[in-house]
């Protein structure tokens, strides 16, 4: 299955990238997963099951020890590994 995560992280800080921000960027960039679109207002992310919710489990630790004070994040199935979707 293939699954896609889009999340922010908040408190926003428009004139800097607070460290909550950086640190969930850094987990979505490194993690093993495809289609990364990191922005200001939002995030998005697809891979496989096991990719998306090993890199949402640590983004949410790492955001919130970075002083992260909300997390918003959806996750929808977009396939099942055989060109079978859920869109």
């Amino acid at each position: 299955m293939r699954l896609r995560v889009e999340f922010t992280t908040e408190p926003f800080d428009l004139d800097e990238a607070p460290a909550h921000a950086l640190a969930a960027r850094e987990v979505i960039e490194t993690a093993e997963l495809d289609a990364v679109d990191v922005g200001p207002f939002g995030n998005t992310a697809e891979g496989s099951t096991d990719g998306v919710l090993e890199a949402v489990d640590t983004l949410l630790r790492k955001s919130l020890e970075a002083g992260a004070t909300r997390i918003s994040l959806q996750v929808s199935v977009i396939g099942d590994g055989n060109g079978e979707g859920g869109r």
